[in-house]
């Protein structure tokens, strides 16, 4: 189980965060209404879910390509005749295609390269077999061991590098690859229900002309760059590039070298909603020279500055080394909207470079100040209403619960973290 060591300043020592979904109490309703419509737009059709089922069928769509660790690559992609590797799958697959991977551990040593689209209405989609476990690990890729100073190829990133779009993935877990999965210039695809994990760079990537992307349910955490020394592996990066459209719902990205969330250089407007970063930005790889920056949820920045109108709407950050959420010297406008910020190192809510919108906001004990507002507007916010905003004005600062396995519905638990003990309209509910 990963720790969250280095949020013992936020009140979680000794909790864990455990990635694997689990029977957890039920989401605040909000919340959970966006998930289920969020999940609802990967496309899982009724053949979909018998394909993948104890006995499984082609989906009406298309075919069937089942992949197990005791297959082989001369296979028919059967059930009874599975392929060895996602690669040869992935490779045979095409629009209205369903590929079924097996429980087990596919090592690999080369990426899993998805260069070819499914149509509008007719993705290809790529998920375990019923619920059977599934993990892609990228430690044997050349890459994963890029030295100090080094880069990494383009096509070399990602232990599942995608170029391509209207695919449906979820319910992987990608682990100690040269990124996790990098989508470039990608559209209309669905992400659910993935975990990415020690990476040796992000966790999930986005980037490039990129856009009606849907990523839900993700959980990313212990990502980090040796070859940077911590300075660029986020939990989830959405960046460089521009794309209208992508969505991010009910991630939980913690203890990732650089930041939670990065729109670093991302030009078109982004929506992260239902989200959680904690303990982002500390050294826990005894990297020399340490660089991570160490942000919940950095909105843009870059070295042109260029604006762009990013949503954050019912995110909480805390036990970050630097800032819950900052607009990182984006100019545009953002709209944050019940946040909660805790006992992250910097300030809670650092907007003062952009016009954003503000309201109904909580910072709790961040460590130089609730807001630096700037000419942003602020109503509602808890630095608004006045008072002292304290461990005694919450009713739980106690993260077991949020951080815990997921609920059966792959929903972030519900739990009283954070929520104002006098009742106020203000901060995030889960």
């Amino acid at each position: 189980m990963p720790d969250i060591a280095g949020c013992q300043a936020a009140g979680t020592a000794g909790a864990e965060a455990v990635p694997r979904r689990g029977a957890g109490g039920a989401g605040a309703r909000g919340a959970r209404a966006r998930l289920a419509a969020a999940v609802a737009l990967l496309g899982a059709t009724a053949a979909f879910a018998a394909g993948l089922a104890g006995a499984p069928q082609a989906a009406a769509a298309g075919a069937l390509i089942v992949v197990a660790t005791d297959g082989s690559d001369a296979g028919a992609g059967t059930v009874d005749d599975p392929l060895a590797t996602v690669q040869e799958a992935v490779d045979r697959a095409g629009p209205g295609d369903t590929i079924a991977v097996r429980g087990g551990t596919y090592a690999l040593t080369d990426n899993i390269t998805i260069t070819t689209s499914g149509e509008p209405g007719n993705p290809i989609t790529l998920g375990p077999y019923g619920d059977e476990h599934v993990v892609i690990d990228g430690e044997q890729l050349p890459a994963s061991h890029t030295p100090v100073g080094g880069s990494i190829p383009s096509q070399e990133r990602g232990a599942i590098h995608q170029e391509a779009s209207h695919w449906r993935i979820e319910g992987l877990e990608i682990i100690r690859g040269p990124y996790g999965v990098y989508c470039d210039d990608c559209d209309d695809n669905a992400f659910s229900g993935l975990t990415t994990r020690d990476n040796y760079e992000t966790g999930f990537q986005l980037q490039g002309d990129s856009g009606g992307n849907l990523i839900s349910g993700l959980d990313s955490y212990g990502n980090h760059d040796p070859r940077k020394n911590g300075e660029s592996a986020d939990g989830l990066g959405v960046k460089e590039g521009s794309g209208e459209g992508n969505r991010v719902v009910g991630a939980r990205l913690w203890n990732n070298a650089d930041d939670g969330f990065d729109a670093w250089e991302f030009l078109s407007a982004i929506t992260v909603e239902d989200s959680v970063a904690f303990g982002n930005g500390v050294n826990r790889w005894d990297f020399p020279d340490f660089t991570g920056d160490g942000n919940g949820f950095k909105m843009g920045g870059g070295g042109e500055d260029l604006p762009a109108d990013h949503v954050l709407r019912n995110v909480l950050a805390f036990g970050n080394a630097v800032d819950g959420v900052t607009d990182n010297g984006n100019p545009g406008t953002l709209a944050v909207s019940r946040c909660t910020t805790y006992r992250n190192g910097g300030t809670g809510f650092d907007v003062d470079a952009s016009a954003s919108e503000l309201t109904a906001n909580l910072s709790v004990l961040d460590a130089e100040a609730p807001v630096s507002l700037g000419g942003s507007h602020s109503v509602g916010n808890s630095w608004d209403l006045g008072g002292d905003w304290d461990e005694d004005s919450v009713l739980s600062t106690d993260p077991a619960t949020l951080t815990g396995p997921r609920a059966a519905d792959g929903s972030i638990p519900s739990s009283d973290f954070l929520v104002p003990r006098d009742g106020s309209a203000i901060g995030a509910r889960f």
